[in-house]
């Protein structure tokens, strides 16, 4: 039973990697439709969401399950119900990326950002791609040098959220309601996106170190 239950605790962590990893291709792909005006790679984004969302569900299953039968303790009880807060950030990351996938759909085969703010939200892009590959990795292997990568990732792009903020606020922004609308959602997605990359992150530190103090500094 015991081996059993060690196999059950490596299938969560392998499914979670398995998320991860399509979480990984949605921002990038969603990022390059945003920045390219590509219809076709959003659509692509958009259609294969669903396979985010049945593998979260069924993780979800598979936690509960370990719950119910084994009754996990200690360490073991926290992976699993770690899992469980892992896997809704992972799906909510992919829905933040079909959003993102969304934006470029709806405004094609316009740019759905000024030629101001494109630089801005192409960096923007690069650093969730990155929070994301490296969460990847994070989870595969624990490797907790990436949390503080992962931070510091985030707060780059915290204030590249402000200085959009900014910029559709100061008296040289000539876009209309539209245009304000879209690029205000659009920075919101992407910091939301590196916001869920930090929250598992410190979980992972949690999960390896038994601090949660310090996971959550």
């Amino acid at each position: 039973m015991r081996e059993v239950f060690q196999q059950e605790l490596r299938e969560v962590q392998d499914r979670l990697v398995e998320i991860s990893t399509l979480v990984t291709v949605a921002i990038t792909n969603a990022t390059t439709a945003f920045n390219e005006s590509n219809v076709a790679l959003a659509e692509s984004v958009i259609a294969e969401d669903h396979k985010i969302d049945a593998l979260a569900v069924s993780l979800d299953e598979l936690a509960i399950n370990i719950l119910a039968l084994q009754q996990p303790v200690a360490r073991d009880l926290r992976i699993v119900v770690s899992a469980l807060r892992i896997s809704a950030s992972l799906e909510r990351m992919g829905d933040l990326a079909e959003h993102i996938a969304q934006l470029a759909r709806y405004r094609y085969p316009d740019k759905v950002v000024k030629k101001s703010l494109r630089g801005t939200f192409t960096e923007m892009g690069r650093l969730d791609i990155a929070m994301a590959k490296n969460l990847t990795v994070l989870l595969t292997n624990e490797d907790l040098a990436l949390v503080e990568v992962i931070r510091e990732d985030d707060d780059s792009l915290d204030e590249l959220h402000v200085s959009v903020f900014d910029a559709v606020l100061g008296e040289t922004w000539k876009g209309g309601a539209v245009d304000t609308v879209d690029v205000t959602l659009a920075s919101r997605y992407h910091e939301r996106f590196g916001d869920h990359a930090v929250a598992i992150a410190k979980k992972v530190q949690y999960l390896a170190t038994g601090d949660w103090a310090g996971a959550a500094e």
